[in-house]
Order: C-alpha cells, then sequence, then structure tokens
C-alpha cells in the first residue's frame, strides 16, 4: 500500500486547500491516516449516518421500508434531487425516499427521513457507530441554520460508519448489505470513480471488474467522495475529504486518487 499513499500524497501536496483521508485496504488490514480529525463541512455525506438512523429505526421495528411516505409542498426544498418536482399528495415507500436521498443527492428526501426519525435520534445512532467528532444539526437547505450548529464530518469518523458497514456490524448484517446495495446504485460519480473504466464495459483486455458504493458531498470550496471500492476479490475503504480548494481542481484530484485505488487493487 506505501506506493498508493506515496501517489495520493502527491496528488494532494499540489493542493493549496485541505484534505482529510482514510484508506484502509480491508483485505489485508494496512490503514493510512491523514488529518482524519480535522473538521469538514459535511454537505450531502451526512446522508450516509441519516441512513444508518433509518435503518436503525427499521431495526426497532419503529418503520418498515414499505412504510409510505407522502409528499407534501411545504417540505419541498431546491437544490439537487427530483421529489420537489413530484406532484404534492403523491407517496412513495420508505425504501425508495431513502434510494433518491442516497443515489441522487435528494435534499427533500433527506429532509423527509430527517422529519421520520429525529434529530437527536440520528445524533444518537452517530454516537453509536463512534463517530466522536462529527456533529449534526440541521435539515438541509433551510435558510436559517440551527444556532447551535452546523453539519460536519471528520474523516476519521466516516471511515469507521464505512468499515462498519463493510464488516456487516453497522446496525446488523442485513441493514449494512442494504445500505452497501443502495450507495453502489450511485448515479453521481464524477469524483472517485470517474476516471474508472465504466462498470458496464467487457472486461477481457486486463481492466479488473469493479464496484463502488459511494456517495459525494459538494458546496463551492468543499467537495468530498467516500466509499468502500470492489475490485474483483479486494476491497478497499476510501475516505476523501476536502476544503478551501477551488471546485475543479478538488474534483481532479479525487478523480485521480480514485483512479490511483483501482489500479492499486488491480
Amino acid at each position: 500500500m506505501k506506493e498508493l499513499v506515496s501517489r495520493v500524497q502527491q496528488l494532494i501536496a499540489a493542493s493549496k486547500g485541505t484534505w482529510g483521508i482514510v484508506l484502509e485496504d480491508l483485505n489485508s488490514g494496512e490503514r493510512w491516516e491523514h488529518n482524519e480529525q480535522e473538521l469538514f463541512y459535511a454537505a450531502s455525506v451526512i446522508k450516509i449516518p441519516i441512513m444508518s438512523s433509518v435503518y436503525s429505526a427499521v431495526d426497532k421495528g419503529d418503520l418498515t421500508l414499505n412504510d409510505l411516505v407522502v409528499l407534501d409542498k411545504k417540505d419541498y426544498v431546491g437544490g439537487s434531487g427530483v421529489l420537489q418536482h413530484f406532484t404534492p399528495g403523491s407517496s412513495l415507500p420508505l425504501q425508495d425516499i431513502i434510494m433518491l436521498m442516497i443515489i441522487q443527492s435528494d435534499n427533500t428526501a433527506t429532509n423527509l427521513l430527517i422529519d421520520l426519525v429525529g434529530v437527536e435520534n440520528i445524533q444518537n445512532s452517530m454516537k453509536e457507530a463512534d463517530m466522536f467528532y462529527s456533529t449534526f444539526y440541521n435539515k438541509l437547505m433551510l435558510s436559517k441554520p440551527n444556532p447551535e450548529g452546523t453539519n460536519c464530518i471528520a474523516a476519521l469518523d466516516i471511515a469507521m460508519l464505512l468499515n462498519k458497514m463493510a464488516s456487516g456490524s453497522l446496525v446488523s448484517r442485513t441493514a449494512s448489505e442494504q445500505m452497501i446495495d443502495v450507495m453502489k446504485k450511485q448515479q453521481v460519480r464524477d469524483c472517485l470513480p470517474e476516471k474508472l473504466p465504466s462498470p458496464y464495459t467487457d472486461f477481457d483486455h486486463g481492466m479488473t471488474p469493479w464496484e463502488l458504493a459511494n456517495k459525494t458531498g459538494w458546496i463551492p470550496g468543499t467537495r468530498h467522495d467516500v466509499g468502500i471500492f470492489y475490485v474483483g476479490n479486494r476491497k478497499l475503504m476510501a475516505t476523501v475529504l476536502s476544503k478551501d480548494e477551488d471546485d475543479l481542481v478538488s474534483k481532479r484530484i479525487l478523480s485521480q486518487i480514485g483512479e490511483e485505488i483501482y489500479k492499486y487493487l488491480q
């Protein structure tokens, strides 16, 4: 893993921004951390612990994935996602709301789920997952954020969450597998996986089939991508957070890091 770490160090050394990174080869146990406790504005990466909290409520019997969620015009918010364009009064199963939150980063879906499980339960779920540095206070796209604080994450915490998910110990083995399956359907693929061959490519020419269960996060000056790489029979957990960098530069570096991870896992 030394060569991979060296390449990643070279890539971020050329950046004027701050990076928080945890990489862990889940086959060998080798791990590298950089600014792992540094706090970053969470952006849409906060949707992973929100998803975990929803699955925890399902595991406890408070909700089921088939529960219908009714869309109310007052709950619609802007930004990413399609639910804001749906007809008010429509209803969708809880499972579909989770799917839209993750694979399209739907902000309206996210706020609906926050209302369903409650801010305090999400905070408690984060503590139970050993996310000691990260914070959650706010629904998304609000004009008046919570004065108590902002949604922040540390690479160490997100790495802990992903590691538990990969090992089947986040909520339960079934819930972990379901969350990974949702994240593998991610449609926002312009950061870590951007330079990777299409998953639908014919791999007869030496390229190894791959999957990535990931979630991005972005606001101007802040760009993240985190997830679990599956390349052949190998797995690697990657948490890559950035701030105070030009958006095009951070996007390019993230895609180069993803390319280096794929090469390493081949």
